[in-house]
């Protein structure tokens, strides 16, 4: 029995070198391969084609290779009867707080406006903000967010969440469900979006989000495109209302040459860099699960179908 991997980029191979040098005893294939299709037990996934699950008729479980899994959930002819699994690892939560505290520097000390002063040849000192000048709010209080939570803390900053379920984390404020959504906006000058992408927070970084945050606030999404509805961001970017934002995910990746966050001024964007898995870091993981699906026992990460996450 053994495992396909399925993903639309360049890293198959170094993923299957991964597995081998960890077990080189669990067959693993590429799905572009010539494969043996009725042996395979386990599709390990990224942004895979749609519909390309169907050939495998003994499957036993999906496999995210990231944290995300709303790429599977798209995919409708996905065999919804099987368990999907997701990654949780403490390196790539890491590097997502260190490339999102990275960007709070950046904000507060104002150094892409002085790096566009750069490149016009201007000289224009600007007043800076400290940690104690802002209070950092977090959308999203699962694996990576409390990690980045817990990081800002070590830095000394206001730090409070937001997510369905109250959260217990030291020193930060967390807030919880659609009623307390509201006071958790009005005091974020900082926005980091980290939810997952689901039914319920597509689109969530919306007009109505925005209005209700404070005069000046910045946003940072590390998160999906999805979450962010690109027209209503630069409304309120040049209304005056946000004074900046952050984007590391779009709707479209690359994107577009002729989309407007490219030239505007009020926008720093990253091509999809917060956080990428490392395969030494995250097989494992896949490792410790196919062996308990061989033993029958328990996966470990699995998603729970009706949140999508």
């Amino acid at each position: 029995m053994s495992i396909v991997i399925i993903r639309q980029d360049d890293k198959i191979e170094s993923w299957k070198q991964a597995i081998h040098r960890v077990a080189p005893d669990i067959p693993v294939y590429s799905y572009l391969e010539t494969h043996p299709r009725d042996a395979i037990e386990v599709a390990l996934l990224w942004k895979h084609p749609i519909g390309s699950l169907e050939p495998y008729k003994n499957l036993k479980y999906i496999a995210s290779s990231g944290a995300g899994v709303d790429f599977i959930f798209e995919d409708e002819q996905r065999p919804k009867e099987l368990p999907i699994t997701r990654v949780i690892d403490n390196l790539l939560a890491a590097d997502m707080s260190e490339h999102v505290i990275a960007l709070i520097f950046n904000y507060l000390k104002n150094l892409d406006s002085y790096r566009q002063d750069q490149n016009g040849k201007r000289w224009q000192p600007t007043s800076y903000q400290r940690i104690g000048d802002v209070k950092i709010g977090i959308l999203g209080l699962g694996a990576l967010g409390k990690n980045l939570a817990e990081t800002l803390v070590k830095f000394g900053f206001q730090t409070q969440g937001w997510s369905n379920s109250t959260k217990y984390i030291d020193n930060v404020n967390s807030f919880a469900g659609a009623s307390e959504l509201p006071n958790f906006l009005s005091s974020s000058n900082i926005l980091v979006c980290l939810l997952p992408l689901t039914s319920l927070t597509r689109g969530i970084l919306n007009q109505s989000l925005f209005a209700q945050l404070p005069q000046d606030a910045y946003l940072i999404n590390v998160a999906r495109g999805g979450h962010l509805v690109d027209a209503d961001l630069i409304a309120f970017l040049d209304n005056g209302h946000l004074s900046g934002a952050s984007l590391d995910v779009f709707h479209e990746e690359p994107l577009a040459s002729t989309h407007p966050f490219w030239e505007h001024k009020k926008i720093l964007m990253t091509p999809h860099c917060a956080s990428v898995s490392d395969t030494d870091s995250v097989v494992p993981q896949v490792i410790e699960n196919y062996r308990r699906m061989k033993k029958d026992e328990a996966l470990r990460h699995v998603v729970a179908p009706d949140k999508g996450y």
